[in-house]
């Protein structure tokens, strides 16, 4: 649970007597460690107490299933979490939607090395394709999805594989695999890793749904709204909070959005239906 419930039961009760006071019990699904948490994100909750007048407390979990099982015993309230774990959470505790987080340039895509064998998407039948993630939205589920729009079907038409995306970029220089799934940030990383590889882009999804802060089902409607209007109102202050550590960079230049729905994520659920899940009541790869 709480970094399994965090470390230590004497640690987890503690921790649980103090977080019964704040108005706000917020965790973030992909940052594991109190102190990464208060690093990344220790800036936005003081921002956000200035804008609500509410306290926040914010609460470490250890993986996207300890955030359902922390928010089912109401040691977390507030969650921010991708689309891929949005869809899950959903299913699992019904939460309440808060605001959208947008990540510009945002999309899954496969990239290759310019001027091999691989010069589109079809080349890849019978081919290698690594993945880096499970269950990732934008290093498994995007890029196979960009695969299928274009006709090929996950693990029929192609081998696909989970590898570390280092990894994977190394063997994908050596020519042991043929193209890799990964973001636009990904691939910027790895011409900066590799300047004198020529990576290319053979097949790109569209922009993917936005990660996205909820709340669970016992949130007050009040506490919810002045939440909501932190973001919006007051959305620049919360964005240079944000921005205020470099871990998340990922969200420069994008905004927060109040007009969100759950259909919004139904191009996610159609990701999930095209690796092979078909219901989602657990985390793929746990």
């Amino acid at each position: 649970m709480i970094r399994s419930l965090f470390a230590g039961a004497a640690l987890a009760i503690a921790t649980t007597f103090t977080s019964m006071a704040a108005d706000i019990k917020m965790a973030v699904t992909d940052v594991e460690g109190l102190e990464e948490l208060q690093n990344d994100f220790g800036a936005v909750a003081k921002a956000l107490e200035v804008s609500t007048g509410l306290s926040v407390e914010l609460i470490p979990v250890s993986s996207r299933t300890a955030a359902v099982e922390a928010m089912k015993a109401d040691q977390v309230n507030f969650v921010l979490t991708g689309p891929a774990e949005y869809v899950i959470l959903k299913e699992l505790t019904d939460p309440q939607i808060v605001v959208a987080w947008q990540r510009p340039d945002y999309f899954g895509q496969i990239v290759t090395i310019a001027g091999g064998d691989v010069k589109t998407a079809a080349d890849l039948k019978g081919k290698i394709v690594s993945y880096g993630s499970v269950g990732s939205t934008s290093q498994q589920l995007g890029p196979a999805q960009a695969l299928a729009d274009l006709g090929l079907e996950y693990g029929v038409d192609y081998d696909a594989q989970i590898i570390k995306r280092n990894v994977a970029i190394e063997a994908l220089i050596r020519g042991d695999i043929q193209g890799i799934g990964m973001n636009f940030g990904h691939l910027n990383k790895a011409r900066k890793a590799y300047p004198d590889v020529a990576f290319t882009v053979v097949a790109r999804g569209p922009d993917l749904p936005n990660d996205i802060l909820v709340a669970a089902k016992s949130v007050d409607a009040s506490v919810i709204e002045k939440v909501k209007k932190a973001f919006t109102t007051d959305g620049k202050a919360m964005m240079e909070a944000v921005l205020s550590s470099e871990e998340n960079d990922k969200y420069r230049g994008g905004f927060f959005l109040e007009t969100v729905n759950d259909a919004d994520y139904d191009y996610v659920r159609s990701m999930y239906q095209t690796i092979g899940v078909d219901t989602f009541t657990a985390f793929v790869g746990g």
